[in-house]
C-alpha cells in the first residue's frame, strides 16, 4: 500500500523580487537610522541647555529653560490650532467642489491650481504675509476690535495690561492665516483623492432611495473617508507646526501667553524663535535653541502618534481602509 504525500510548494524568489526586497528593505532602515541620529543629536546637545542656569545661557533671560520654551510652546500650538480652524472647512469644501460639484475641466484647472500652491516656497508666502497681506487686514482687524472686543480674542484694550492694537497687521491671527493658505493645498489634495475612492455604487444607491446630492455626500463620501480626513489635516498640523520662515518675517520674537490676536504683542513659536535667534547665538544660548527644537520634536511625534491612534480606531468604519 502506498501513501502520497501532499508537500506545499516551494516559492522560489526571482533576482528581481530579491533586489526589491532588498532596496525596501534597506530604504526602510535608513530611514529609522535618519530619525534616530537626528533624535540622538537633538538630545545629546539639548541636555546642557536644558541643565543651564541663566547666568550661563543669557537667553533664558533669569529664568529655567521650561519657563522660557512654555510661551514658544504656546504660540506654536496656538498659531497652528487657528490655522487648522481656518483651512480645514475650506480644504474639505474646495475638495468636494472639485470631486463632486465642478465640471470636469473646471475640476481639473482648480486641482492643477491647487496642487501648484503645495510647491511656492514658504518665504514667498512670508514676503506676501508682511509686505501685502498684513496691511490689507488692518481695517478688518480695527472692525473686529471696534465690534466684538468683548470676545478676548479681538480685546486690544484690556484692563491694566499694556497691550495695543497693531496698526501693521503683522499679528498672530495675521501669521495663522498665512500657515492656513500654506497647509490648505496639502489638506485639499488628500481629501480630493480620498473623496474620488468613494464606491460610486454608494453614491448612486443612496441618489436612487431619494437622497440629494448633498445628503448623497453626507452619508457615503464622508463615512468612507473619516479616516482619511484626520490623515489629512495631522498632516496640515505637522507642516504647520513645523513652518519657520513664514512666521518668522511676520511676526518678532515675544515670550508671552495671551489669546489675543490683533495687538503688537504676540506669542511666537519655537521654529521663528530658533530662525531669529540662531545667527546671533552662541555657547549654552545654540544649546538652549537646540534644546527647544529638541521640545518641537517630541510635539511632533506625539502629534503623529496621536493621528496614527485617531485612524486606527477609525478604520473598521471607513471603507477605505
Amino acid at each position: 500500500m502506498t501513501t502520497t504525500s501532499h508537500e506545499a510548494p516551494r516559492t522560489v524568489k526571482r533576482r528581481g523580487d530579491r533586489i526589491f526586497s532588498g532596496i525596501s528593505f534597506a530604504a526602510g532602515a535608513l530611514i529609522l537610522i535618519t530619525l534616530a541620529s537626528v533624535a540622538l543629536f537633538l538630545t545629546v546637545e539639548a541636555i546642557p541647555g536644558i541643565t543651564a542656569s541663566s547666568e550661563e545661557a543669557p537667553i533664558l533671560d533669569g529664568d529655567g529653560f521650561w519657563s522660557y520654551v512654555w510661551p514658544l510652546v504656546y504660540g506654536t500650538l496656538f498659531a497652528a490650532a487657528i490655522a487648522l480652524v481656518i483651512a480645514t472647512p475650506l480644504a474639505i469644501a474646495v475638495a468636494l467642489f472639485i470631486s463632486h460639484y465642478a465640471p470636469r475641466r473646471i475640476g481639473q484647472v482648480v486641482g492643477y491650481v491647487v496642487d501648484l500652491l503645495a510647491a511656492v516656497p514658504s518665504v514667498v508666502y512670508g514676503l506676501w504675509g508682511i509686505a501685502f497681506l498684513s496691511g490689507q487686514l488692518v481695517p478688518v482687524y480695527r472692525w473686529l476690535a471696534d465690534n466684538l472686543g468683548f470676545i478676548p480674542f479681538f480685546d486690544t484694550n484690556p484692563a491694566g495690561q499694556a497691550y495695543a492694537f497693531s496698526t501693521t497687521g503683522r499679528t498672530i491671527m495675521t501669521a495663522s492665516l498665512v500657515l492656513a493658505i500654506m497647509i490648505l493645498p496639502i489638506i485639499t489634495a488628500i481629501c480630493r483623492e480620498i473623496f474620488l475612492q468613494t464606491p460610486r455604487l454608494h453614491q448612486e444607491a443612496a441618489l436612487a432611495l431619494g437622497a440629494t446630492r448633498w445628503e448623497s455626500i453626507r452619508l457615503t463620501v464622508f463615512p468612507y473617508a473619516r479616516s482619511g480626513i484626520v490623515g489629512a489635516v495631522m498632516l496640515g498640523l505637522g507642516r504647520a507646526l513645523g513652518e519657520t520662515m513664514a512666521v518668522a518675517m511676520v511676526l518678532s520674537t515675544s515670550g508671552v501667553v495671551t489669546v489675543r490676536l490683533l495687538t503688537t504683542t504676540n506669542p511666537s513659536t519655537i521654529p521663528a524663535n530658533i530662525a531669529h535667534g540662531i545667527k546671533e547665538s552662541s555657547g549654552l544660548n545654540v544649546n538652549v535653541l537646540i534644546a527647544s527644537g529638541l521640545v518641537l520634536f517630541v510635539i511632533t511625534f506625539l502629534v503623529n502618534f496621536a493621528a496614527r491612534a485617531i485612524v486606527d480606531r477609525r478604520k473598521d468604519f471607513s471603507g477605505a481602509n
